[in-house]
């Protein structure tokens, strides 16, 4: 995985919601894109997770170490606020403590509300997210990508 594969993601994502918010005339296409951008959003969370990890152990462990803890969060999913928490305990308990302290309240809130959306969204439910609601929760998304970035590299 690139190490800044989640920095891409973000940027591709940033463009999107610019391109999307040229159809505000018409509500119920911003609707459908909210959805895909949603799915997408969850996608991004997975991503920054695992790399951010993944980055940090590939410049403090041995290769065979690093490669144990690659294999470890490639099966990350789901990525709503106490596993997040929960993954980033492993590696260091004031890292999680921290981040759990930062991210109470809007964040913890987006952030699972994007993990929600995408499984209703993936299941055929209805969900009720609208291109508003939805860049809402990226913004937030990214400062807990933020949040995590500097408790990994302090």
């Amino acid at each position: 995985m690139r190490c800044d594969e989640h920095v891409r993601l973000e940027a591709r994502l940033n463009d999107l919601f610019q391109r999307v918010a040229e159809f505000q005339h018409d509500p119920e296409i911003q609707a459908h894109w909210a959805k895909y951008l949603c799915v997408l959003c969850s996608g991004y969370l997975e991503t920054s997770v695992r790399t951010i990890l993944e980055n940090h152990v590939r410049t403090k462990a041995s290769p065979h170490i690093a490669d144990f803890v690659a294999d470890t969060v490639a099966d990350f999913q789901n990525p709503k606020m106490p596993k997040i928490l929960e993954i980033l305990g492993k590696f260091k308990g004031q890292w999680r403590d921290n981040l759990e302290a930062k991210s109470e309240g809007r964040l913890k809130d987006a952030v699972d509300s994007i993990v929600a959306n995408k499984n209703n969204i993936a299941h055929g439910r209805d969900v009720g997210v609208t291109y508003v609601n939805v860049k809402e929760y990226f913004e937030c998304a990214k400062e807990v990508v933020g949040l995590l970035e500097h408790e990994v590299r302090s």
